[in-house]
């Protein structure tokens, strides 16, 4: 419950005030004077309100003095100022000083609450967000941080929280394995649906039948192996946000039933005949040229006007090179503490051809690339040999004569004596660590006259 501190010399303003917020749902302590409020603010070790709500002119206390004070030493407690029609220049000062808002009394209620609300919805947000780079710059062991460090993902994550905030329908874009269901989780957390259910479906994996039962829930008996009533994922996050992944795989006639969905906020349980209303933020993400499915007649163009309210494209990681070290940093972090090993660092060389790899699998690739090099390891580091064929680019030099292919060879040649000398000649561990069969290894150390121990 939400806690109002209300500041003000007049009896009867605290009286009005104290009963319209209690009415609503807000804790309150009321103070006739400045110095009373300060006292009790000092005597607390925790955040003790919410929202303070200050008169401008105060007996003891000059308001804006006493805003000062509060802004210096409770910077995080939004304040607003309470005016008279003739003190508005003061409230104007107020919020130059770092006032909240101001409001001018006789107030409407509704304003005033309404106010409070929004107030209370900027703080929330911004408290969530703080939290969230707190965490990113802990690294906190999760794979679901978002890491970044380049300019273009970096406006992407501002665009990101900044329609956050709206109610609109979102299509991400992007390749697979770019993130696109990190975005949505952080859409939802920045959201004012965020105390809310946050419900994901993978849409590509179902037939059309799960998918309904899945998404509309079904009637016992609405189809074969219904045998109990179960509920769908729309009224699981009912009043929250409902994530669409594949959105680009749905049929037709699941579709039609998203459209009714996004149009009327009702649907119909399999099996049912009753229709019940939702209320939902439909967050979707495809890895398919949507309009392009559209002019083809594979998805329906008004569902498409309906769920792309905004769009947001996330780069694939080629195209955010600044993003792979961190990244590969905080996955070798988590994997190492989860499998309780000591990998903690990767050489520069390893480091080189991850950063130059163009990862058609995107950040999934690379976390995956991360774990085998830590299950792998043997040492304190991922080294080169760690990481697979295609994902090496060993700069080793190359003769300035010889053609492009000799070179490749040379580099393979050079890269294969090195990972046998570091395993002792072992050729079966030598070929899991390249990541090639044995027989590949044999007919590469044929091919190359490379004699090995046995």
């Amino acid at each position: 419950m939400p806690t109002i501190f209300i500041c003000d010399d007049e009896a009867e303003i605290l009286r009005y005030l104290d009963k319209l917020l209690r009415a609503t749902g807000y804790a309150v302590e009321t103070f006739p004077r400045g110095a009373d409020l300060l006292m009790r603010l000092e005597n607390t070790v925790a955040m003790p309100c919410d929202v303070i709500l200050q008169d401008v002119r105060m007996p003891d206390l000059d308001g804006l003095q006493m805003l000062d004070q509060l802004c210096k030493r409770w910077p995080d407690i939004p304040v607003v100022m309470m005016t008279a029609h003739g003190t508005i220049d003061d409230a104007i000062n107020a919020i130059k000083q770092g006032a909240y808002d101001y409001i001018t009394k006789p107030f409407p209620k509704e304003k005033l609450l309404s106010m409070l609300e929004r107030i209370l919805d900027h703080r929330r947000l911004a408290q969530e967000n703080k939290q969230l780079r707190e965490e990113l710059q802990r690294g906190t062991g999760s794979t679901d941080a978002i890491i970044f460090r380049s300019e273009n993902f970096r406006a992407v994550y501002e665009l990101t929280l900044q329609v956050a905030e709206s109610d609109a329908n979102i299509l991400i874009m992007g390749e697979s394995g770019t993130g696109k269901e990190l975005i949505a989780g952080a859409l939802h957390r920045n959201s004012p649906r965020s105390s809310k259910p946050f419900v994901s479906l993978n849409c590509a994996v179902l037939s059309d039948t799960l998918l309904e039962s899945q998404l509309f829930g079904h009637v016992r008996g609405a189809f074969t192996g219904a045998v109990v009533n179960q509920k769908g994922l729309l009224e699981e996050a009912d009043g929250g946000t409902l994530f669409l992944d594949e959105i680009g795989d749905v049929s037709p006639a699941v579709q039609a039933k998203l459209l009714r969905v996004t149009q009327e906020k009702d649907f119909i349980v399999l099996g049912s005949t009753r229709t019940r209303k939702v209320d939902v933020r439909f967050v979707s993400a495809t890895n398919k040229d949507l309009m392009n499915e559209v002019r083809e007649g594979r998805f329906r163009e008004d569902l498409y006007y309906r769920l792309n309210v905004i769009s947001v494209m996330l780069p694939p990681l080629r195209e955010r090179r600044d993003d792979i070290e961190p990244l590969a940093r905080h996955f070798l972090k988590y994997s190492s503490r989860r499998m309780k090993k000591e990998v903690l660092d990767i050489d520069t060389v390893a480091l080189q051809a991850l950063v130059q790899y163009d990862w058609p699998g995107n950040v999934r690739e690379l976390e995956n690339v991360i774990e085998r090099a830590v299950i792998l390891a043997r040492g304190d580091a991922i080294t080169i040999n760690l990481l697979p064929l295609d994902a090496r680019r060993e700069p080793a030099p190359v003769p300035k004569l010889a053609p492009s292919l000799l070179a490749l060879d040379m580099i393979e040649r050079q890269h294969i004596i090195a990972v046998l000398k570091e395993n002792d000649f072992h050729k079966s561990r030598t070929a899991e660590i390249l990541g090639i069969s044995r027989k590949t290894l044999d007919r590469k150390l044929a091919e190359y006259s490379l004699v090995e121990r046995e």
